[in-house]
């Protein structure tokens, strides 16, 4: 759907990366998303801006989707744990669970 455009941070998005939408954190900010359900967990770099869905925190590439087995699903439960933020942004140490 999206696959090929640009995102807020000028990169090109390619849904075969893992990448992730977030609304306030960094561009580049390598975060780990859990999904609660199964405990499958993920490293994302944040490329872009979203979701702007009430009650979502994080919109993620197909290929992350995939690998936290939330694909068909669409959402889940997920945990997000920032694990390095870029040079230059706040380093503390965030956690939040919420909806994919």
């Amino acid at each position: 759907m999206h696959h090929g455009n640009r995102t807020a941070s000028g990169q090109v998005y390619r849904q075969g990366e893992l990448t992730a939408a977030h609304r306030t954190l960094p561009f580049g900010t390598r975060v780990r998303v859990t999904n609660l359900s199964n405990h499958r967990s993920v490293v994302v770099t944040i490329t872009d801006r979203g979701p702007f869905v009430r009650g979502r925190i994080i919109d993620l590439s197909r290929r992350a989707a995939r690998e936290l087995g939330i694909l068909k699903a669409g959402t889940a439960r997920v945990r997000v744990v920032v694990l390095k933020a870029p040079r230059g942004a706040a380093a503390r140490p965030r956690v939040r669970d919420g909806r994919r």
